[in-house]
């Protein structure tokens, strides 16, 4: 599992006093209200940033950080991540995983049968959509709901699914 968790991506800049807009990569951007401090990932190192004040912009949120204050300090960091520490993610309800937990799990039948790895989840309006990398180089396509989903094992590394009918057509 990630230490560290992605909460949104440096997108430009606002204005000339050293404020970004950043793409919100959590379910819930109100929560950088809560943030004092996130962490930029520049590439080649981690970079601790205070955060000094928060607002909101359609969909996009704007971060002025402390010591930043014109647009050539913060304009390099463009499309850059910025994480914050597993620890102070939200709670999770059951049966909800944070995307990067489940990429990369190994995903099997309820008879056992190994279908593939976990590459993507596909976030829609109705229920989130799993892609499945199978053993054929094909993708396969699976709702995130209870019929189609069994079991996440994290530890282990594998979640059980009952396959659809219809989600095998190609």
């Amino acid at each position: 599992m990630e230490d560290m968790l992605r909460v949104g991506v440096i997108a430009s800049t606002h204005g000339v006093r050293g404020e970004v807009k950043v793409f919100p990569t959590t379910d819930d951007p109100s929560r950088f209200k809560q943030l004092k401090e996130v962490i930029l990932d520049t590439g080649k190192e981690h970079l601790p940033l205070e955060i000094q004040q928060v607002k909101f912009f359609k969909n996009m949120v704007i971060l002025k950080f402390k010591g930043y204050d014109n647009i050539n300090d913060i304009e390099k960091y463009k499309s850059k991540d910025l994480l914050i520490p597993r620890d102070q993610a939200v709670e999770l309800e059951p049966d909800e995983y944070f995307i990067t937990d489940l990429i990369g799990l190994e995903v099997r039948t309820e008879d056992g049968e190994i279908l593939g790895t976990m590459k993507d989840v596909l976030e829609t309006g109705a229920n989130d959509v799993y892609v499945v990398q199978m053993k054929d180089g094909k993708e396969l396509l699976l709702p995130a709901i209870g019929d189609c989903i069994l079991n996440v094992d994290l530890e282990q590394g594998v979640m059980t699914v009952h396959i659809l009918d219809g989600l095998m057509d190609l």
